[in-house]
């Protein structure tokens, strides 16, 4: 199942009322639930059970931008609330800011990015993706530490945009 697919498939049970939509497929597994604000109930322990693919196509979902304006609520002034974009993470997973251990990190606070350039990594299912920057700008602060679980949607990076 390539990360496209598995992106439509998040997007999919955000937008319906599916609480939680478990997939086996050629021995590798994905269950996608929604969190619930209110007290979780532990799932009964069973058999896990095989979910076929459906020969429907699954709905076109348009990709949402990842690069997104920061409104910052309080009494900054629009000037300051306008001056950053978020780079938000596509996908859950492991956010690592350099390609190995003892490797040099893709960006640091102050770097200057532009479209295409690598900003970090983030590990999902066993697959090394590459965040690439959507915006040219300078890196004005990491909100992230290396190698900690990131959430679909979370801001990784502010960006002040030139």
């Amino acid at each position: 199942m390539e990360i496209n697919e598995i992106k439509r498939l998040v997007k999919l049970v955000e937008s319906s009322n599916i609480d939680e939509l478990e997939i086996q497929e050629e021995g590798r597994q994905i269950r996608i639930t929604k969190s619930k604000s209110s007290a979780m109930v532990p799932a009964p322990v069973s058999t896990p059970q095989m979910v076929h693919m459906t020969p429907h196509p699954i709905p076109q979902v348009h990709k949402e931008a990842i690069a997104q304006e920061v409104t910052k609520p309080g009494s900054d002034s629009k000037e300051k609330s306008d001056r950053y974009i978020e780079i938000r993470s596509p996908m859950v997973g492991t956010f690592y800011r350099a390609p190995a251990p003892d490797a040099e990190p893709y960006v640091r606070e102050g770097s200057e990015i532009k479209p295409g350039k690598t900003m970090c990594i983030i590990e999902a299912m066993k697959l090394m993706n590459e965040i690439e920057a959507e915006v040219s700008g300078t890196i004005a602060k990491i909100l992230v530490e290396n190698a900690k679980p990131v959430e679909y949607n979370q801001p990784l990076f502010l960006v002040e945009p030139k």
